[in-house]
């Protein structure tokens, strides 16, 4: 169930040129948003665990 909405400004013919691209693919704008938001946390937090391992080794290496 979704409970938020997202509001961004862009230009007219970014939005014109997405569009155009999303319905390519036969998929909504919302939707492609969704899965490159999902893709974009999920990048994320692999990165910010990989960063916690590196810190935790450094930590014991100067102890």
């Amino acid at each position: 169930m979704k409970d938020a909405g997202l509001r961004i400004r862009v230009q007219r013919e970014l939005r014109q040129s997405f569009q155009e691209a999303c319905k390519a693919e036969d998929k909504s704008a919302a939707q492609v948003l969704r899965e490159f938001m999902r893709q974009y946390v999920q990048n994320h937090n692999t990165l910010s665990e990989v960063r916690h391992k590196e810190n935790t080794s450094r930590e014991k290496r100067e102890q």
